[in-house]
C-alpha cells in the first residue's frame, strides 16, 4: 500500500491525459494558451503501465482527466486498457460533454457507469461567453443521452458571483426529476493567470443557505474520504452536493494523487509536484525502484490543501487545465 505520513491509504489516482480543450471557461486556463507537444505527453502505453503497477500497491479508483480526456485521440484504446486491471474497481472520466455523446458504446465497452460533466449554466449565451465556445447544445445532447443509458452522473457546477449565482436553484431543480447529483463547487485561483485570490463570497456555507431559503435539504451521509458535503431533498430523484474545493475543509481524509498530462505527480492540487514519473519511466526505472520513488513522495503527502499551499515555492498557481481538471 502507499501511505503517507498521517497513515492515509492512496487508493485513488487522477490522471490527465492532455492539458487541450475545445473550450475556454476563463476560471480553468487563459485564452492564449500555449499548449503541449505530444511528446511532452505520457504515452497511452506508459499510463497503462504505471496504473498496472499502482494497481498492485492498493490503488483501485482512476479518474480520467484533461484537458478534456476526449479530445485525445483514440481515448478509447486507453480505456478499455485500464479497463483490463482486474485491481482498478473503479475507473470514471471528467468531461465537458462536448464530444462526449459519440462515445457512448466505448464508455460501456469499457465498464464505465460514472462520469462527472463540467457544465457551468443552463443558459447558451451565457455558455458562449464564459467557454467562448458555442457548443452549448452538444453538451446538453451529452447530458441527456449519459442520462438515457443510465450512467450515473454527476453535474459539476463551478459557483462564480454575479455570474451563474442566479442559476443555482436551475441546477437544483434537475435533480427533481432526473437521478443524477448535482455538485456545487466553490471556485479555485487555477485560471493560469497569476491572479491572487484572498478569499471567495460564495463559500460552500453561502451555497448551502442560499439553497435552503428555497428547499428542505436532508445531510446524508458522506463517503469515506468525502470531498463533498451531500445532500438530499424529500421526493427528488436525485441529490446534491457541495464542494468546498477552496474553504478545505474535507483535505485531512485525501486518499488521493494527481498526475498531469506530462507526468507531473502532485500530493496535493495546491502544491507544486514533486517528482516526474513520466521522466523515471523514460529513464528505464524498474518496477521496484519506482515505487519507492513514489512511496518516498507519498510520506510528504501535506495534511491539507493550506499546508501545502505554504509549501509551493511560487505564489503563482498554473491553470486546472495543466494541473488535471
Amino acid at each position: 500500500m502507499l501511505v503517507d505520513k498521517f497513515g492515509r491509504k492512496i487508493n485513488y489516482v487522477r490522471i490527465a491525459v492532455t492539458d487541450r480543450c475545445n473550450l475556454r471557461c476563463s476560471y480553468c486556463m487563459p485564452e492564449n494558451q500555449h499548449f503541449l507537444e505530444r511528446e511532452n505527453l505520457l504515452t497511452y502505453e506508459e499510463i497503462s503501465y504505471l496504473l498496472n503497477i499502482l494497481s498492485r500497491e492498493g490503488v483501485n479508483k482512476v479518474r480520467i482527466t484533461g484537458g478534456e480526456p476526449f479530445v485525445r485521440k483514440d481515448i478509447s484504446f486507453l480505456l478499455k486498457e485500464i479497463a483490463k486491471i482486474d485491481s482498478i474497481e473503479k475507473l470514471t472520466i471528467t468531461t465537458n460533454g462536448v464530444l462526449t455523446s459519440s462515445y457512448i458504446n466505448e464508455l460501456k465497452d469499457a465498464h464505465i457507469k460514472q462520469l462527472n460533466l463540467s457544465l457551468d449554466t443552463l443558459n447558451r449565451d451565457k455558455f458562449l461567453l464564459l467557454t467562448k465556445r458555442d457548443e452549448f447544445e452538444a453538451v446538453q445532447t451529452s447530458f441527456h443521452s449519459l442520462v438515457k443509458n443510465n450512467f450515473l452522473v454527476k453535474l459539476n457546477m463551478v459557483v462564480m458571483d454575479e455570474f451563474n449565482t442566479n442559476e443555482i436553484y436551475d441546477f437544483v431543480e434537475l435533480t427533481r426529476n432526473l437521478p443524477i447529483s448535482v455538485r456545487f463547487i466553490e471556485e479555485m485561483p487555477f485560471n493560469g493567470q497569476g491572479n491572487s485570490y484572498s478569499g471567495i463570497k460564495w463559500n460552500y456555507q453561502t451555497i448551502v443557505s442560499h439553497i435552503r431559503e428555497k428547499y428542505h435539504l436532508r445531510k446524508l451521509q458522506d463517503p469515506t474520504n468525502a470531498i463533498a458535503l451531500h445532500y438530499k431533498i424529500n421526493n427528488f430523484a436525485g441529490n446534491i452536493a457541495v464542494i468546498p474545493a477552496y474553504s478545505r475543509t474535507l483535505c485531512g481524509t485525501c486518499n488521493r494523487l494527481r498526475i498531469t498530462a506530462t507526468g507531473d505527480l502532485k500530493l496535493c492540487l495546491y502544491g507544486d509536484p514533486v517528482l516526474n514519473v513520466r521522466d523515471l519511466l523514460r529513464s528505464g526505472i524498474s518496477e521496484e525502484n519506482l515505487i519507492k520513488t513514489i512511496q518516498n513522495a507519498v510520506l510528504n503527502k501535506p495534511l491539507n490543501g493550506f499546508e501545502a499551499e505554504k509549501q509551493k515555492t511560487s505564489s503563482f498557481h498554473e491553470s486546472m487545465s495543466i494541473i488535471g481538471g
